[in-house]
């Protein structure tokens, strides 16, 4: 899948529904009209402002009122663009531990085990293609001045 039909889960308003203009992102899943400034919102921009009127509210509720389905709300948690309410008794589960979180996919013990893990996996790369660095041959098998010779110095 790539970027563009990955953007289009949130069914992002391309033209204006008055006019046929084009919609400008403005922010915030918002987008303005260019030709008649006609104000349309994506998925995300529909939820944000859902949950700003209604803290505390339920993905059900939120898929009720906003039309958008519980699998694009569940996204945005995964995707950190939205996350649980502190005092909800709904939880979604780190992907290693499964310890409660409010967003994204790992609790932070364990995204910060992925983040020194990946580091240390770079940190051996590096090494590896440092090690031998400058120890090649010269193609020729000389070594020093021998490789370099001035056109003066040729008969």
């Amino acid at each position: 899948m790539d970027y563009i039909e990955q953007l289009d889960i949130y069914h992002i308003p391309r033209r204006c529904a008055s006019c046929g203009g084009v919609m400008i992102y403005k922010g915030v899943g918002e987008y303005h009209c260019e030709d008649c400034d006609a104000v349309a919102y994506d998925d995300y921009g529909k939820v944000r402002m859902y949950i700003e009127a209604h803290n505390g509210a339920t993905a059900a509720m939120i898929e009720r009122d906003t039309g958008v389905s519980q699998k694009t709300i569940r996204q945005m948690l995964r995707e950190q663009r939205i996350e649980i309410a502190a005092d909800s008794r709904a939880f979604l589960h780190c992907d290693i531990c499964q310890k409660a979180i409010r967003s994204g996919k790992l609790c932070p013990e364990c995204e910060a085990k992925v983040h020194r893990s990946l580091e240390g996996q770079v940190r051996n790369q590096k090494e590896k293609s440092v090690q031998g660095f400058g120890m090649q041959q010269h193609p020729q098998g000389e070594s020093g001045s021998k490789r370099f010779v001035r056109d003066t110095d040729r008969p």
